[in-house]
């Protein structure tokens, strides 16, 4: 069972820091950071990076997500815009409106909803 907690730790890629959120960790409300973000965990609530935010295979959002870039590995029932490039992996399943400037879809990738791009 999943522990209402907001813990996070980081640890430091060549890139920067990378905010990450551990499978069995579940938050309610809104995240906002300015660094690369993992999602292991489930968050109910809008997700925020100036950066780039993945969701892992074990990781649930039920929100919105807006950031720069996005690889969703999880699942996805909101709304996601982002100013680059969307990957959705072969495990990922998206609920929700798409607003990007690229996409990129493997095969077995679940997309329900529409799709808008954008020039950035």
């Amino acid at each position: 069972m999943a522990k209402d907690v907001t813990p996070t730790s980081t640890t430091t890629y060549s890139s920067g820091v990378q905010n990450t959120i551990a499978s069995g960790t579940k938050i309610v409300g809104t995240i906002s950071t300015e660094s690369e973000f993992r999602l292991d965990g489930e968050v109910n609530g809008d997700i925020t990076s100036q950066s780039k935010v993945i969701i892992g295979q074990t990781g649930i959002v039920k929100g919105n997500i807006f950031c720069a870039t996005a690889e969703i590995y999880g699942v996805v029932v909101g709304n996601i815009t982002t100013s680059g490039l969307l990957s959705l992996r072969s495990t990922a399943n998206v609920k929700g409106d798409i607003n990007i400037k690229t996409l990129s879809i493997e095969p077995d990738a679940r997309f329900e909803g529409s799709c808008s791009m954008n020039k950035g």
